[in-house]
């Protein structure tokens, strides 16, 4: 894959993540922010966003999302495949639940 193409794919994620991200917001917006991890300030920016701004911003060079843990236990959580699998998942969501909120700087 060259570099036009990674941008190109760059700005697909973007536009996907932004729409879905304003999808959720309108649906439901207290659940969407914490499962976006995003702050009331940004969900309120997001939501009131036009298709032509979410274009705008989706074509960006890098990432507008990143993940939301730092941590290998927790990254370890979300990929195991015991049979307690759906517990590991529940606490690894219990954790990432009490990680503040990123704001962009």
């Amino acid at each position: 894959m060259n570099e036009q193409e990674i941008m190109a794919e760059i700005k697909d994620a973007n536009l996907s993540y932004l729409m879905l991200a304003q999808q959720m917001i309108r649906a439901d917006k207290a659940s969407a922010i914490f499962r976006l991890g995003l702050s009331q300030e940004i969900a309120d920016l997001l939501e009131g966003l036009s298709n032509a701004q979410l274009l705008k911003l989706s074509s960006f060079n890098m990432m507008l999302t990143r993940f939301r843990f730092d941590d290998t236990a927790i990254l370890g959580m979300l990929t195991s495949y015991t049979k307690d699998r759906m517990q590991a998942q529940a606490h690894a969501a219990i954790l990432m639940a009490g990680q503040g909120v990123e704001e962009i700087a």
